[in-house]
């Protein structure tokens, strides 16, 4: 029997079939979608098998000596156990002594439990999530200019249509490769330090390619601004009836004239002018960011600068033009929307927002001062674990920090120093590893839910078949620990369609405001993007008569430029940037256990320039040592002609020795509190050894 739901992995979330394959196992083919056009990139054809996969995790595994074995446990036994050292931990040292570290990937009802939980049944201000490390610098930078943060304000089919398309930081050939054949009519601009495939794609289809130096994407973005201007291609009409605040960021674009920019980012005037010519004068015309441009410790303000240029030429909030940002995780729309950041409520509303805590209270039935305050962003609340006045516990969903977080080796030490590490995962990622306790859960085939897509869209998860004996829903897991830490069970219930219906209460009013959306609507194929207040309402395209603000109109940011917090020296001459490539997804840990992109991709790779790997002594296919203040991965040598001289690329998809971020630089954006991935100062070594494997056969 063929059943119809989406792929698990990005938050192209391209519409498939799964159905038994010729030997009898699950296998998933595609289906025709808006967003994928009947097209499955690699990862998507190949994401049943993990159903059947051996590493399955089944039964709760519990151990009282983390330096010892796993034994497995009864469920009973092992909710027992977390609920009463959670409870014992907050008796003796307060609610913030426990942590909930959530996941972009969640559905949006485990995203709305999740908050419920922490602030309701742990009285926590400590939680936060995977999204933080995505797209929080995007959101920001959105709310500031348009009022409200939705990752692209318009259906993706809607881009094939335009002339030209910019993509600063976006590499859709190797992440989300359905999404291309939404890019075939455009003209492209890619802004990519790294000739990725995307950026090949447009040179061969007569596209331009600006390579800026890491960590000056917002100079090539005052820049392009300042040409713009000065070939008189600014709609100023729309400025003046629609925006405010041009003037004051003008003041920092006019020092970025087309040769100081060249000398900033390394892109020659020539191309600067082409593009904001390109741009200019295109019929429809999109800016589109992703986390190349994101993940920086100025990623907002950078953001921000590119949203300046799409505002600046009239783009967002008109039909065949605009603004948008590439979401990156299955849910990283929905999953920032409903309450698993530090500092918000479901219905994308603020929690220091007395009328917000008022609202949302009422609907828990609680009264708003029983809700806890802010907490700490992600990476802040993961350096503070097992520290004298941070959390004790954590309780972690979807996610694997000791892979994906920067600085990695700091980070695995503060998991190393809780008491207690509960991991809810169906594989031994590298952090269910570290775990005191881990919770069998069901995967994306095996549950109902909801999920919404980078456009806004919202879609219906179906199971598909059940989930082995002693596997229970992520839902089902948050509903036993709350009623074991006093909670009535009538507040926590275990099924989707319930958390949904009362999701839609709790955002009601709000900007992300799902009440209308209801399984019945999704069920028969509607077409249901937020906000949508009503059984009717859908709002495929944003702010086509008024932006978010009171008065209805967008703002310019003042922005500038200052570079990255880390530059190369003596000691560390390199830059490192990285990056996602086409066969992995996230930190690998599902990926890396499908045994066709294990294959493809086994082991981590730096891309080096043939020049820069000679001067370290490093051939192709050599092991080396890439170091930098943080720590050391090791990664085999792949020479790229094309590559910069001054720059080397690594993939972060594999853990232990070979994890990217052991280099990345944990220093945070300070509105956003996204940490700086994107540029670490680096040097390389020749390995002497090669590294062992890591899980999942990375």
């Amino acid at each position: 029997m063929s059943t119809a739901t989406h792929c698990p992995y990005c938050a192209l979330q391209c519409a498939m079939h799964v159905e038994p394959g010729p030997d009898g196992a699950p296998a998933a083919r595609p289906a025709e979608f808006p967003t994928n056009r009947g097209g499955l990139c690699r990862k998507g054809w190949t994401s049943a098998e993990l159903l059947s996969s051996p590493e399955r995790i089944t039964r709760p595994l519990l151990r009282t000596d983390r330096t010892g074995a796993f034994t497995e446990t009864d469920w009973d036994t092992a909710l027992d156990h977390v609920a009463a050292k959670l409870a014992d931990l907050r008796a003796a040292h307060g609610p913030d002594a426990v942590a909930v570290f959530g996941s972009g990937s969640l559905t949006n009802e485990k995203s709305y439990l999740l908050g419920k939980f922490a602030r309701l049944a742990l009285g926590t201000s400590q939680i936060d999530y995977n999204g933080r490390f995505c797209m929080s610098s995007a959101a920001a930078a959105g709310n500031r200019a348009f009022g409200l943060d939705r990752g692209m304000g318009f259906p993706l089919p809607d881009v094939a249509s335009a002339e030209v398309v910019l993509l600063a930081g976006a590499n859709p050939a190797e992440t989300m490769p359905p999404m291309m054949g939404h890019l075939t009519a455009p003209r492209l601009i890619v802004v990519d330090p790294r000739r990725s495939a995307t950026a090949a794609y447009a040179l061969e289809h007569g596209g331009l390619h600006l390579a800026p130096r890491p960590g000056t994407d917002a100079a090539l973005a005052l820049g392009l601004l300042h040409a713009a201007r000065t070939q008189h291609l600014l709609d100023e009409d729309y400025i003046c009836a629609r925006t405010t605040g041009f003037e004051a960021a003008w003041r920092y674009a006019a020092a970025f004239w087309p040769e100081q920019t060249e000398q900033v980012t390394g892109v020659p005037v020539h191309r600067i002018r082409e593009a904001a010519r390109l741009l200019g004068t295109a019929g429809g015309a999109y800016v589109l960011t992703g986390r190349g441009s994101e993940q920086h410790a100025t990623g907002t303000d950078t953001v921000s600068a590119w949203i300046n240029l799409a505002l600046a030429l009239g783009l967002p909030g008109r039909e065949g033009s605009g603004y948008g940002c590439i979401t990156g995780q299955g849910n990283g729309q929905g999953g920032r929307e409903h309450g698993q950041k530090a500092d918000q409520l479901p219905g994308y509303r603020r929690i220091d927002d007395p009328a917000a805590r008022t609202h949302v209270a009422g609907v828990w039935g609680v009264e708003p001062e029983e809700l806890p305050g802010p907490g700490r962003s992600a990476y802040e609340l993961l350096d503070a674990l097992g520290t004298e006045d941070g959390p004790r516990a954590m309780l972690l969903l979807g996610s694997n920090p000791a892979v994906s977080a920067p600085g990695t080796e700091r980070v695995r030490n503060r998991l190393s120093a809780l008491e207690l590490l509960v991991t809810c995962d169906f594989v031994m990622s590298e952090t269910a590893a570290m775990s005191d306790v881990v919770l069998p859960v069901a995967q994306w085939a095996e549950e109902e839910g909801t999920m919404t897509n980078l456009e806004g869209r919202l879609l219906r998860r179906r199971a598909v078949l059940s989930a082995p004996a002693g596997v229970r829903t992520d839902l089902e897991v948050l509903s036993s620990l709350a009623t074991r830490l006093g909670q009535p069970a009538e507040r926590f219930p275990d099924r989707p369609d319930a958390v949904l219906a009362e999701l839609g209460r709790a955002s009601a009013g709000g900007g992300a405001d799902y009440s209308g959306v209801t399984p019945e609507r999704l069920e028969q194929g509607e077409e249901v993007f937020w906000p949508a207040a009503d059984a009717a309402a859908s709002t495929p395209r944003m702010f086509l008569d008024a932006f978010a603000h009171p008065d209805g109109r967008a703002r310019f940011a003042a922005v500038g430029h200052r570079g990255a917090a880390e530059e190369p020296d003596a000691d560390y001459p390199l830059y490192a940037t990285t990056g996602r490539m086409m066969g992995h997804y996230q930190s690998g840990a599902q990926t890396r256990r499908i045994g066709e992109l294990a294959a493809a991709e086994p082991e981590a790779y730096v891309e080096v320039h043939p020049d820069t790997g000679a001067r370290a002594g490093l051939e192709e296919g050599d092991w080396a040592r890439v170091v930098s203040r943080r720590g050391a991965t090791l990664a085999r040598i792949r020479h790229r002609a094309d590559a910069r001289a001054d720059t080397v690329f690594l993939p972060f998809h594999f853990g232990g020795a070979q994890a990217a971020n052991n280099l990345t630089n944990p220093v945070l954006d300070p509105t956003s509190r996204m940490p700086e991935f994107k540029v670490s100062a680096v040097r390389l070594e020749h390995a002497d050894t090669a590294p062992t494997a890591t899980p999942g056969g990375g």
